[in-house]
């Protein structure tokens, strides 16, 4: 199988793009419009389906707020609702509200909170910084093992390819809250070389962001892996090697470049998924960030929060693919998004 045809079947499997001669910058140009559409058509979609989960809880939403605000479930007068139906405007059509809802977010403006009555970017811009550390220092992690680890079996005898293999198998379906704990109870109540709970340096950052990083190593592994050994079987992997190169730089200078494309697939899928993840890693963990902030307010029932959450979630998403088909080009320039 030519270099091509191994690439358009990665692509047919992930969605990425296949290798073909770069086109025209007329074509380029249609390319990028075409993936910034489907991003808006996402995040549209992401809104709209947060706002329709507020309007699908039952009982009334003023009395909710109303109630969330003073710490007391009760019935409410009208004299009691009017100050909240005024200023949240749940007196207007449904459809005026909803454009009204999409218009701030258009301009930035996530809503109100319900509890803290501030700004909902306000609220999640004072968590975001922990929880992005989290998640980049996690993605850094899953690639540094899944290069160290297909790197090391790839290609190899049967015994450790089948090894390499059921290792990457196994990382990918551990639970994030299991491998969280066990992690915590080896290496931070056992060993003691991590803080239990609550570290806010580089320290406490080690063990959450291995906790997100294992199970995300485990599916790059999983993609790159075939197309590693397909292309160590390529013509220009033996040119490489009868002009002298030794087989650790043939495998990180030549092979790994093409076999990354899977994987880089992926990093633009786990930036958001990780982000959700960190959900559970930051309660095991006790560690500042959006996860905190969002069980929070599921349990105060802080709807703006949660739905401003989501939607940041979907945001993170949409911006990293388009990156990620930026990067395609950089890493074989032969490389067309469609």
């Amino acid at each position: 199988m030519t270099l091509t045809s191994s690439n358009e079947a990665v692509a047919g499997v992930l969605g990425t793009p296949a290798t073909r001669p770069a086109g025209d910058p007329a074509r380029r140009i249609r390319a990028v419009l075409s993936a910034l559409v489907r991003a808006v058509i996402v995040l549209w979609g992401a809104a709209t389906a947060a706002y329709l989960a507020q309007l699908a809880l039952p009982g009334d939403r003023a009395t909710a707020i109303l109630n969330i605000r003073t710490g007391q479930a009760q019935q409410r007068t009208p004299e009691e609702l009017a100050p909240i139906i005024a200023q949240f405007g749940l007196d207007d059509p449904v459809i005026t509200q909803y454009l009204t809802y999409l218009g701030g977010l258009v301009r930035g403006d996530l809503g109100t909170s319900y509890q803290q009555f501030r700004p909902v970017g306000d609220i999640i811009g004072e968590q975001l910084g922990a929880t992005l550390a989290l998640t980049l220092s996690a993605i850094a992690l899953s690639w540094i093992i899944m290069v160290f680890w297909v790197t090391l079996t790839a290609g190899r005898g049967p015994r450790v390819r089948s090894l390499g293999s059921g290792a990457d198998t196994a990382a990918a379906g551990l639970p994030p809250y299991w491998l969280g704990i066990l992690l915590l109870l080896v290496f931070a109540l056992h060993l003691r070389w991590f803080p239990v709970m609550g570290g806010t340096g580089l320290a406490g950052l080690v063990l959450p962001a291995l906790t997100l990083a294992i199970p995300l190593a485990g599916f790059m592994g999983q993609a790159t892996r075939t197309e590693f050994e397909k292309t160590l079987r390529q013509p220009f992997i033996l040119s490489a090697r009868l002009r002298g190169a030794g087989d650790l730089s043939v495998r990180l200078r030549h092979v790994l470049r093409h076999a990354a494309l899977p994987a880089l697939t992926l990093t633009g899928w786990a930036l958001g998924a990780t982000i959700s993840g960190a959900v559970i890693v930051e309660a095991i963990f006790s560690r500042p960030g959006i996860g905190e902030t969002l069980v929070a307010a599921v349990g105060s029932q802080d709807l703006p929060v949660v739905t401003g959450i989501v939607v940041l979630v979907a945001l993170v998403y949409v911006v990293a693919n388009l990156l990620v088909d930026l990067l395609y080009s950089v890493v074989d320039p032969r490389i067309t998004t469609s």
